[in-house]
């Protein structure tokens, strides 16, 4: 009677979770999307299939079947699956897992497989407190992250898993999973009766954004709040699916931030149309701030240009100090009008390059010690120390004169060398005229 009572229970339980708990594809074969991983032959598809999962992290966007593969690695390995959320999981929920996996290794010969979701909110010491159980083959680590794994999780722990990377579920796949539920009469709504418009499931499909859990989420939402006709039919139309989704507002996290931000500089480089998209879109669409742009911008004029054309730099300097003063949205113009001018620039890396070269002659001299000539002599008894022998280079032709300016260990060094772009063609004749006369 217990029993009967404990099974009416969980099936009820079953019955009221959301459709996309309901619909959480249980084999491999049922899952939908992420060809790259779990296609025919596919590595994890092999892991999976032949019981041979090691350690795994799965990092992509919501929706895109992260909980859902481990779900799956749940019911077809032989293992004690456990599952923590990051969020509220304590280094004692660890340390218990831990037991846990010891005691079924001792006493059943059974792998414990334990799966961490959202593992980027998973602290350093919690990681830590994971990491010899999973060196020692007595935890399966599976993590789910929705953040960049390489920011967010242990270096020793990301050397010691996989990686596997989910991309977005693409249309015709989200369309796939909405006609699965509606005509899924045990776990789906297959058991309403109830017709949807193609152009309905087409708007959810796409509003969705590539996130499964998210239209099936409006499409039950459209089907149990439609009132049903005379007939008894739910007919949703898309008004009824424009109803039930909304356009998400868009958020950058972190390591979308890193990523947009990388695209702009990349593009300053070589696209004016590229480094203007990715600032507007970074800033209109993800509400990043210009600021952080500008910033990078200032860099990028020196590293990426410098004295091929100095004037790039006062261009980026006036536009943050434009912003600074108008703000946004009028200081797009003066911001925008500053990336195209530096796009647009010629290019050089010689001063980045001249920093390089001087960063490692630094290393390799211990103490550097600055010849005599050099040394401050604008006090009694400076000559008695050596302090003589300085070129006043004014005093001579063309304001130049040969002599020694680096310590006596890198004296024939050469850090900078000018290119033949832009300005810099002209300090490069300057710099040839001086070797040769040197």
């Amino acid at each position: 009677m217990e029993m009967d009572l404990f099974s009416a229970a969980a099936g009820e339980r079953e019955r009221r979770a959301p459709l996309a708990d309901r619909m959480r594809p249980r084999t491999l074969d049922e899952f939908i999307g992420q060809e790259h991983l779990v296609g025919k032959g596919k590595l994890l598809r092999r892991m999976i299939e032949a019981d041979r999962v090691t350690s795994i992290i799965l990092y992509g966007p919501p929706g895109t079947g992260k909980t859902t593969l481990a779900h799956i690695i749940s019911l077809q390995t032989n293992s004690d699956f456990v599952r923590l959320n990051a969020v509220d999981a304590s280094v004692k929920d660890v340390r218990d897992v831990i037991d846990r996996a010891r005691d079924n290794m001792d006493l059943y010969g059974k792998k414990t497989i334990l799966f961490l979701d959202e593992v980027h909110r998973f602290n350093t010491a919690r990681q830590d407190s994971l990491l010899p159980a999973v060196e020692q083959g007595l935890v399966v680590f599976i993590g789910a992250t929705t953040e960049n794994p390489f920011h967010y999780v242990n270096g020793a722990l990301l050397s010691r898993s996989t990686l596997f990377q989910l991309e977005h579920v693409r249309e015709e796949h989200v369309l796939e999973a909405l006609r699965r539920a509606l005509a899924d009469a045990e776990r789906g709504l297959g058991g309403i009766r109830s017709e949807v418009a193609e152009e309905a499931l087409l708007h959810i499909a796409k509003v969705a954004g590539g996130d499964i859990r998210r239209a099936l989420g409006a499409l039950e939402l459209a089907v149990l709040t439609t009132p049903p006709d005379a007939d008894g039919t739910v007919r949703v139309t898309l008004k009824e699916a424009e109803e039930s989704i909304r356009r998400p507002t868009v958020k950058a996290d972190e390591s979308t931030q890193y990523d947009v931000l990388s695209a702009f500089h990349k593009s300053v480089r070589g696209s004016s149309d590229a480094a203007l998209f990715w600032f507007l879109y970074a800033v209109e669409k993800l509400g990043m701030d210009p600021m952080v742009f500008l910033r990078r911008l200032i860099v990028a004029c020196s590293e990426d240009i410098g004295l091929a054309n100095p004037q790039a730099m006062l261009q980026a300097v006036a536009a943050h100090e434009a912003y600074r003063r108008i703000g946004w949205p009028e200081a797009k113009y003066n911001i925008a009008q500053a990336i195209l001018f530096a796009v647009e620039s010629p290019k050089s890396n010689a001063v980045a390059s001249a920093i390089e070269r001087s960063m490692a002659a630094i290393e390799r001299v211990r103490r550097a010690e600055v010849p005599h000539h050099l040394r401050d002599a604008h006090y009694a008894g400076a000559k008695q120390l050596g302090h003589t022998g300085y070129k006043y280079p004014h005093d001579y032709p063309g304001h130049y004169v040969e002599q020694q300016y680096l310590p006596d260990e890198l004296k024939d060094a050469s850090f900078y060398e000018a290119t033949e772009q832009g300005m810099e063609e002209r300090i490069r004749a300057n710099q040839l005229r001086r070797r040769k006369k040197d």
